[in-house]
């Protein structure tokens, strides 16, 4: 459970999860937090991670730390989405048990849920079914990760939590022109779509599939929530063979109706082409968040705001680069 004098370890807070998540300690009063830059840090050494957690007095470690990609990157990359996203799960969870934290929380990812699970998805649909194929070597990793977690509360007693966030957005996401997520890929090809006065843009797949999407901000803010119930609470939500908690937005919409809607944001006028040639992924993916909403957790934007606020920082990246 967290409490105001601890002191936090972010793991991956250069990332958009990780530095929102910071941004909300902040904003929350919390003082301790510490971090540590992956040139000062890697992750995937155990024996760097180990000299770490004896060098430091770490009372709570927060697991933002993760490999990610889109559609693309996930076909091209298997191999290091697997290993690296289990390395560095095994690394920081074990060798924060040997230091003796007795607090964590990690952050999965809805894909961990099968391709065909019954919507919207709930906690116990986890290991129900198989998974969607264009993303399996990063879903069994984070598998692993809450697996992970819940063996250590089975046989060490320590409070290792696990979220499962929605598809998520917002500032210092991944804008590279293969590897990011629909979003911020999105929000880049209308902007140069935009600027060079182009008359299309062509949007992977049917654009028919749904996904529902949270605003980084919302999402640290609700892990803040998680990290301060006290253990019954939270006991009472989960069990020692299943201590994950879904997050989600609680509405979907369809790709065609995000690319409108971006497109709005950004203010592109041409064309919209769907290649159907190119994978839609999982039919729908909506997250059963109900457990958190009825103990009064709701998200803060509405879908609409967190894109203007996420095109608005891309902006300003672009405006700071060419500076």
């Amino acid at each position: 459970m967290l409490k105001d004098h601890m002191n936090i370890f972010v793991a991956g807070h250069k990332g958009m999860v990780g530095s929102a998540i910071c941004r909300a300690l902040r904003q929350d009063g919390f003082k301790n937090i510490v971090t540590q830059e992956k040139k000062s840090l890697d992750l995937r050494d155990q024996s760097a991670v180990r000299g770490f957690f004896e060098r430091n007095s770490i009372d709570y470690v927060i697991l933002a730390a993760a490999k990610v990609g889109g559609i693309h990157a996930n076909n091209t990359y298997p191999a290091e989405f697997i290993y690296e996203n289990l390395i560095m799960e095994a690394n920081v969870i074990h060798q924060a048990h040997s230091a003796g934290v007795q607090s964590l929380l990690f952050l999965g990812s809805s894909c961990i849920y099968p391709k065909m699970a019954d919507q919207p998805i709930s906690e116990e649909s986890l290991l129900t079914g198989p998974l969607e194929p264009t993303n399996e070597p990063y879903a069994i990793a984070k598998i692993a990760g809450i697996k992970l977690c819940e063996s250590y509360n089975r046989q060490y007693g320590t409070d290792y939590r696990s979220v499962m966030p929605t598809n998520l957005y917002g500032p210092n996401d991944n804008y590279h022109g293969e590897n990011s997520h629909v979003i911020p890929a999105l929000i880049k090809r209308f902007h140069e779509a935009k600027e060079a006065e182009q008359d299309r843009v062509t949007v992977w797949g049917t654009g028919e599939v749904y996904r529902e999407f949270l605003h980084c901000d919302d999402l640290a803010k609700a892990c803040l929530f998680v990290m301060r119930l006290k253990p019954a609470t939270h006991q009472k939500m989960t069990s020692p063979m299943q201590s994950h908690l879904n997050i989600g937005f609680g509405s979907d919409v369809t790709i065609k109706e995000l690319a409108h809607m971006i497109k709005e944001v950004v203010g592109f006028n041409g064309e919209l082409i769907f290649d159907t040639t190119k994978p839609d992924g999982t039919p729908r993916k909506m997250m059963e968040s109900q457990k958190l909403f009825e103990l009064g957790w709701r998200p803060q934007y509405s879908l609409k705001d967190g894109l203007q606020n996420a095109y608005e920082d891309f902006c300003a990246t672009l405006n700071t680069s060419k500076s």
